[in-house]
């Protein structure tokens, strides 16, 4: 992990926050734009973010938007096309879709959500293009977080969506419907004097397979005081798992603020390990009050990372994921209020409360994580054989 110093960031807590400052960058555009995310939902968000892109593009901007074939696979073809009939080019990773196949490659998604502007302005987080009210069966509205980056840091991050920008075309024999800026001018990216240190992290299926877990376990591991980890999907593994415990014995205050509203069955997995856990002095609370959709954590006041990763198998083990991790003081406290904010109002999940729970509740947890360490290790023997 390199860290770069002299950038400029700015937290981004919801929809509310992001795509008013997403849509601004697009409409004042220049050259190029790159925006790639899991989810692009056809509501209010994804028509205004389409037509400031559509926008961009009518006044010769090159415009480049990757969307996973598994999480936009609702986005209507008709709208597709009317994209690429303004000059957006979209193209799909992984378009290829079969809820039967348990073959990793089928399962690899490409979970992250990024956008760069100009090579100046980039964004990274876990918020899709979806409307923060668009939450079928919960109450609204999601919480989740982003942020918006200038400085140095935006070489890496350029670099990466590029990257997988051409390899996709090049997987979908499209090299030559690249649409690139003709602007070739090399940019200096600037170096902002009271500026902060950031690492731009990945996870990918090639060089950087274990780049994000390696982040966390490092910080949880040299960790001091406190770890207030929020996270909508977690399932960590075993090295995970005792990195927290390790780091609860030697007297640091750890924090999980977890999903209480189960999106998915195999969700109740990370009720496996909550007496574990409670019994090792770690605090759990679960957010019941709507839908946390938070991928974000804070150490020690000063460490924090910011993502698409979740922590579990899908996210640490298949998935294309990015987050930024980020050494400054003042942003790892302001994200840390939000937090707390959070946990605030939030269920605390007691040793004495999880133990009063039904005895055939904490069996189907187990039963859930037996279930998704066999999915996994079937998938793995089918990579294996491929």
């Amino acid at each position: 992990m390199h860290f770069t110093s002299g950038n400029k960031i700015k937290l981004l807590r919801n929809g509310a926050e992001y795509f008013p400052a997403l849509a601004n960058a697009i409409q004042n555009a220049q050259h190029e734009i790159y925006l790639q995310t899991y989810i692009y939902e056809l509501d209010s968000t994804g028509i205004m973010i389409g037509n400031a892109l559509k926008q961009a593009a009518m006044h010769g901007v090159a415009v480049n938007v990757l969307l996973d074939g598994f999480g936009s696979k609702d986005l209507p073809i008709t709208y597709i096309s009317e994209l690429k009939k303004f000059g957006v080019q979209v193209m799909f990773y992984r378009p290829k879709i079969s809820p039967w196949s348990l073959q990793k490659g089928r399962l690899r998604r490409m979970h992250r959500k990024i956008a760069v502007i100009d090579g100046e302005i980039g964004f990274v987080g876990g918020i899709n293009i979806i409307d923060d009210d668009n939450t079928p069966n919960q109450i609204s509205p999601r919480i989740d977080y982003a942020v918006l980056i200038e400085g140095p840091v935006l070489v890496a991050i350029k670099h990466s969506v590029q990257k997988l920008w051409h390899r996709m075309a090049w997987l979908n024999f499209k090299i030559a419907n690249i649409k690139e800026s003709a602007h070739k001018k090399k940019l200096v990216q600037p170096v902002f004097d009271l500026g902060v240190k950031v690492a731009f992290v990945i996870r990918d299926n090639v060089l950087h397979r274990h780049d994000i877990e390696k982040a966390y376990l490092n910080a949880i591991s040299d960790a001091k005081t406190e770890i207030m980890i929020a996270n909508a999907y977690f399932i960590p593994g075993r090295k995970f798992r005792q990195a927290l415990l390790k780091a609860a014995a030697r007297g640091v205050k750890i924090k999980l603020l977890l999903q209480g509203r189960k999106e998915y069955i195999l969700m109740f997995a990370t009720h496996a390990f909550y007496d574990k856990l409670l019994n090792g002095g770690i605090e759990i609370y679960e957010y019941r009050k709507s839908f946390m959709h938070s991928k974000v954590a804070v150490i020690d006041n000063k460490w924090a990372t910011v993502g698409s990763s979740n922590i579990d198998p899908f996210s640490l083990l298949l998935a294309n994921e990015a987050n930024v991790v980020v050494e400054d003081i003042h942003f790892a406290n302001e994200l840390k209020s939000d937090i707390e904010i959070s946990i605030q109002n939030a269920f605390h999940v007691t040793l004495e409360t999880w133990e009063q729970d039904s005895k055939l509740k904490n069996l189907f947890s187990w039963f859930m994580y037996g279930l998704v360490k066999i999915f996994l290790s079937i998938v793995s023997n089918n990579d294996d054989k491929k």
